[in-house]
């Protein structure tokens, strides 16, 4: 069937342009079908849902049911507001223009396409789908070949509840992928490596196509003296090795004040045998690492530092358990590159402005944790660093609060997503400026002889 559809390609992009020139899907009844029809696949399909994410990350149920299934909350968030977010707004003019009305009116984009990742390959393509729906656009999908069986079940879906002039599902590798970026497309929304970003990018550049690139980086999260030291460790812990540490906003690494350092320590420590046991392995609650390269390239990263806890690894499973390193040098691997796995270097500082210095010295990362009650430090951090989103007291849970618009910037990728922030994302806001006929002043009609002077005075 991918064979078909690759083959077809041509044809299938040129359908959807075809059903997107009937304007079915500008009208406001239909998206708001659809993005129920969407709700209704996915609370349908959850069981398969839940099987084919344990099948490719061998997750619990419960961080699939937190990270992927609750999806839906974006697409109840986006019934709710869409009339609104659809509804043009009128503007000001300037008075001097008194007869004129302007307006912003919304209006789809055409035909959309939309590249998933593995880590959360159910929630990175129906999220970004949910705006393309509400936006009024055909969509064609490309979920991550690594989750293969997460690819499968969305391809099963989609096709099953959506007609392929509409929404469809493209499956497979790199050669799919070449394929796809050589047809024209009216937006691009990537979510992946910034090595793969660099390549979209440039492909995308060659026609002119708008695009969405939500990558990564090394996402620090600084730790102060003044914090609930237990509420600290519980959410840092959580946040790092939900999913095997392979979130794209997961702390990367931990800026702790060396006076707190040791208890924050022990008391993540305690947090892991207390989340996973004494041997995570056997855990029925902790994920696994997606693939053998990927193993392969974590097992490399334990290597650097001092392992304060964690180490252990079993390649047959794909196994690595969650390790916290202390000792490591800023020229470490480990500290080179975003770590995507379940490996938390710990630094020390002495002073604050050693902890923001590191973090400018370093391309701006796609989220920054701040553990402090502090507000001088925290309106401090806030506003000496630059980062995708910040988050104070907690990690991770920014990404699902569906009013705030998640993306990074610079190396952390360009543009957002997230309730109207995803609706914007796959619009167009057309600029609408009309005038009556009751009144026409000559005054900017030729011939100009003598109006110059009017003019300035006029237009100030």
């Amino acid at each position: 069937m991918m064979t078909d559809k690759l083959s077809n390609l041509v044809a299938i992009v040129g359908k959807q342009r075809n059903f997107f020139q009937t304007g079915k899907t500008k009208e406001i009844t239909f998206r708001l079908q659809q993005l129920k029809i969407l709700k209704q696949a996915i609370l349908e399909n959850e069981k398969a849902i839940f099987q084919a994410l344990q099948a490719d990350l061998q997750k619990p149920e419960v961080e699939s049911y937190i990270s992927e299934i609750k999806v839906t909350q974006e697409i109840d968030y986006a019934i709710k507001h869409l009339k609104n977010w659809h509804k043009p707004k009128q503007v000001a003019v300037p008075w001097q223009l008194f007869s004129y009305s302007a307006r912003i009116h919304p209006e789809p984009l055409g035909v959309v396409l939309i590249i998933g990742a593995w880590n959360y390959p159910f929630n990175l393509i129906t999220a970004p789908l949910v705006g393309a729906i509400a936006a009024g656009n055909c969509t064609i999908l490309k979920p991550s070949e690594i989750a293969v069986h997460t690819s499968n079940l969305l391809a099963e879906i989609i096709g099953k509840y959506f007609h392929p002039d509409y929404i469809t599902v493209v499956e497979g590798g790199v050669e799919t992928s070449q394929k796809l970026l050589t047809e024209k497309f009216d937006h691009i929304f990537f979510t992946g490596s910034k090595s793969v970003g660099k390549i979209i990018m440039e492909v995308a550049a060659k026609n002119l196509t708008p695009i969405t690139l939500e990558l990564g980086g090394k996402s620090p999260c600084i730790v102060d003296t003044e914090i609930n030291l237990e509420h600290t460790a519980r959410r840092i812990v959580w946040g790092k090795f939900l999913n095997a540490g392979q979130t794209c906003i997961a702390p990367d690494y931990l800026l702790v004040d060396q006076k707190i350092k040791q208890d924050l320590i022990n008391s993540m420590k305690k947090c892991l045998i207390k989340f996973y046991g004494d041997n995570p392995e056997t855990s029925p609650d902790y994920a696994r690492i997606i693939n053998q390269k990927q193993f392969d390239r974590l097992a490399n990263l334990i290597k650097d530092g001092e392992i304060i806890i964690g180490g252990e690894t079993n390649s047959g499973e794909r196994y690595i358990a969650p390790t916290l390193l202390n000792h490591v040098s800023l020229t470490d691997a480990v500290m080179q590159e975003e770590i995507f796995g379940p490996i938390l270097p710990i630094i020390e500082y002495t002073d604050i402005t050693e902890a923001i210095a590191l973090i400018n010295s370093r391309p701006k990362p796609l989220a920054l944790y701040l553990f402090t009650q502090n507000k001088k430090l925290q309106k401090q951090v806030l506003q000496e660093t630059s980062s995708g989103g910040f988050c104070i007291n907690d990690t991770m849970l920014q990404f699902g609060v569906p009013s705030l618009p998640f993306g990074g910037v610079g190396n952390s990728g360009i543009g957002s997503y997230h309730g109207q922030a995803s609706f914007d994302t796959f619009s167009h806001y057309k600029s609408v400026l009309k005038n009556s006929f009751w009144l026409d002043l000559n005054w900017r009609y030729a011939p100009y002889k003598g109006k110059l002077s009017f003019l300035k005075r006029l237009l100030g």
